[in-house]
């Protein structure tokens, strides 16, 4: 059975949501996950994906959770342009195996070069690996991106490659307005559900991993 673990902590940022137009024809733009998404407008994505050394929080408490040491292959699913592979690479000195897909070739082209050559242009629907080749498998805020048939799909190869060694985290909501937050602020997100419809999907699909939510909470945002 899937469990839930808090691995992002959210930020008590507060952000006004005129500053994003979600147009049909930016949400289209990035949907290409091209430029225009990584190093574009803040409308079309990210606004400019650039290393600050964010993940590196992250990667210690992935170390430290899932045991990870010399020899553990980790794969980032959805991995942009790798600055979380670096920084498992970097913690553990080089001991940890680090491998990354993404459905971008812009972002591996702009991949830190200490990983670049570990990133493979990959969907995730459909990982090209073996049953159970990884220690850890990683799909931070992606498989949303999918349709709700998708999302299955992807959440069972997770499953299938790690053997359940994984942390997923999506975007959920759990009120109208919050809703109207996610659909007005994700550019790219296709599936968007409640924390209990999300806990349903990961019991039909197998998954026993780890996962979370990241909620766009009403109260963190403006939103006349």
């Amino acid at each position: 059975m899937a469990k839930r673990y808090k691995l992002l902590k959210s930020k008590k940022s507060y952000r006004n949501l005129r500053d994003r137009d979600t147009s049909k024809k930016n949400k289209l733009i990035a949907s290409k996950f091209s430029k225009e998404y990584f190093d574009g407008t803040r409308s079309q994505g990210y606004g400019g994906y650039y290393y600050d050394g964010r993940w590196v929080k992250i990667a210690k408490k992935l170390i430290k959770k899932f045991k990870l040491k010399k020899g553990s292959k980790v794969l980032d699913v959805g991995c942009a342009k790798g600055f979380l592979m670096h920084d498992l690479k970097k913690l553990s000195k080089n001991k940890i195996e680090v491998h990354g897909i993404d459905v971008s070739k812009y972002a591996k082209s702009r991949a830190m070069n200490s990983v670049k050559s570990k990133i493979k242009i990959m969907d995730c629907k459909k990982l090209n690996f073996k049953d159970n080749s990884f220690d850890l498998v990683i799909g931070i805020n992606v498989v949303h991106n999918l349709s709700s048939n998708l999302c299955k799909k992807s959440i069972k190869e997770i499953q299938r490659v790690s053997g359940g060694k994984a942390f997923i985290q999506v975007d959920a909501y759990r009120n109208d307005n919050e809703l109207k937050i996610l659909k007005k602020w994700i550019v790219t997100a296709k599936t968007y559900m409640k924390p209990s419809e999300w806990k349903q999907m990961f019991k039909e699909t197998g998954y026993s991993g780890f996962y979370d939510y990241t909620i766009l909470e009403d109260d963190k945002w403006l939103i006349k």
